[in-house]
């Protein structure tokens, strides 16, 4: 299958190293922001054809998909550009920026008949997944999720500690990933959805300080912390407390509330929940069906980013 893959930043190289673990996958071309590095990365993984123009790439002979890792404001248009072209479409998180942008990507992939999947990873991560699957065997119930997402972004640089050309937004694109997981993992819609935010940066224009609480009919809710602002440790860490012990996932890898092990590694073929997401899309288009994470089943999670955006304060 010929890939194009969009964006030569750190989750573009995310998503390269995780093809080159998944067989029957040739990325054939690079569609990248600056000629400099997205030259220097398809050379790195020797790719044949580099280009800044998306529609240049997507025109490379037999291309089927494109994975999109590019700036959060061009999600939405480069998708439906994909779409439109013609090739399934896998655009990482958050799939929009705006809920008219995800409404409108939601109807032209229901119209095309591609599939049209977003990178909603923590569906996929093997700790999420061990938590999910007792969900659903009855053998857990969640009462709460505690997730904190912490970073320290005082300047405009990406995962590498490189200059971003975009900036990045505490609920559009981190908040998405608890947002979907909260109704992944409970099985119910959410019902109640609010927040509130610090101060903005002066530069930046964004809050760096959020906090969000959500609830589901059958009394889940869910705490989030946000921040920008964290001087370690980053990332993101979901702590379940159930009805039947607490759990906590640091991204791939789980433990219990006493801070012991839990062993995921037969979860899936995979300990790397960038490389499932992908083989995800890629089974999904051979298969002929839905994927997990489709455009479809995470528009719900953005339309509660957008009740709770009109909800800070």
């Amino acid at each position: 299958m010929k890939v194009v893959m969009a964006g030569q930043g750190a989750f573009g190289i995310k998503h390269l190293e995780a093809m080159q673990k998944i067989d029957g996958v040739e990325v054939v071309s690079l569609a990248g922001g600056s000629p400099d590095s997205t030259r220097e990365v398809a050379e790195r993984f020797a790719i044949p054809h580099w280009t800044t123009d998306l529609a240049e790439a997507l025109a490379q002979p037999g291309v089927e998909a494109a994975i999109l890792a590019t700036p959060t404001q061009m999600h939405a248009a480069q998708a439906i550009q994909c779409l439109e072209a013609g090739k399934h479409v896998q655009v990482e998180i958050p799939m929009a920026d705006n809920l008219a942008d995800a409404e409108r990507l939601a109807e032209v992939a229901k119209r095309s008949g591609l599939v049209a999947m977003a990178g909603h990873t923590r569906r996929f991560n093997p700790s999420h997944q061990w938590i999910h699957r007792r969900i659903r065997a009855g053998e857990l119930k969640v009462q709460q999720m505690d997730v904190q997402t912490y970073f320290f972004r005082r300047k405009n640089l990406n995962a590498l500690g490189q200059p971003r050309s975009w900036t990045d937004h505490l609920l559009w694109h981190h908040a998405a990933h608890t947002v979907d997981l909260f109704s992944y993992q409970t099985g119910e819609p959410i019902s109640v959805a609010r927040g509130v935010q610090g101060p903005m940066h002066p530069e930046l224009g964004i809050a760096m300080d959020m906090s969000i609480q959500m609830k589901v009919a059958s009394g889940a809710i869910c705490t989030l912390s946000l921040s920008f602002n964290n001087d370690g440790p980053l990332g993101t860490f979901f702590r379940y407390i159930c009805d039947n012990g607490t759990y906590i996932a640091r991204y791939d890898d789980l433990v219990d509330g006493k801070e012991q092990p839990i062993d995921v590694s037969q979860v899936d073929v995979s300990m790397n929940g960038i490389e499932l997401q992908d083989r995800e899309f890629f089974a999904a288009i051979r298969e002929g069906r839905e994927p997990n994470a489709s455009v479809a089943q995470v528009l719900p999670a953005y339309r509660t980013l957008d009740v709770i955006e009109k909800s800070l304060l």
